[in-house]
């Protein structure tokens, strides 16, 4: 049986090696994220909007929408599901009935050090056959290539 970590590239990534190691990269990441925050009883992304409301109770769920960098529908959903678990409560804002702003509830808030260690242990696992210099040459490339990938999208189409 193969093995699915691999660095073998497909013949039809050869055009495409950098997009493809971010791929592999981002998925390998991403499962092991999860892995952790199902230890949580979290889904993926949910961990995002929490660690905003830890920086500022009370956003409104366009604001955490924009902040997380989420779709629409995977915030509704992550707010639907933490509310139902009592992680959160959701309320009409005062000056604005059609506005919903968010606040964490006792347990919501007592996830923040848990989930402080959980990113702190994936970076640990994420960084240990890296230096320093490779790991700010890393960061550094890789916000890069996250807003030349951004600014591509915005363009219209036809461009």
């Amino acid at each position: 049986m193969s093995d699915p970590t691999s660095s073998e590239l497909p013949n039809t990534a050869e055009a495409g090696q950098l997009s493809y190691a971010i791929f592999q990269l981002a998925r390998a990441h991403r499962a092991h994220a999860a892995a952790m925050l199902r230890a949580m009883n979290l889904h993926p992304g949910q961990e995002l909007l929490l660690m905003q409301l830890f920086d500022h109770d009370g956003r409104t769920q366009a604001e955490l929408l924009e902040r997380a960098g989420l779709d629409h529908s995977t915030v509704s959903k992550s707010l639907r599901r933490m509310q139902e678990a009592g992680l959160l409560t959701r309320e009409p804002a005062s000056h604005d009935r059609r506005v919903m702003v968010v606040h964490l509830t006792n347990a919501g808030r007592a996830l923040q050090e848990p989930i402080a260690d959980m990113w702190r242990t994936l970076e640990q696992v994420s960084v240990r056959d890296l230096t320093p210099d490779q790991i700010q040459a890393f960061t550094t490339c890789a916000r890069i290539i996250e807003k030349s990938v951004r600014d591509h999208s915005r363009q219209s189409p036809g461009e």
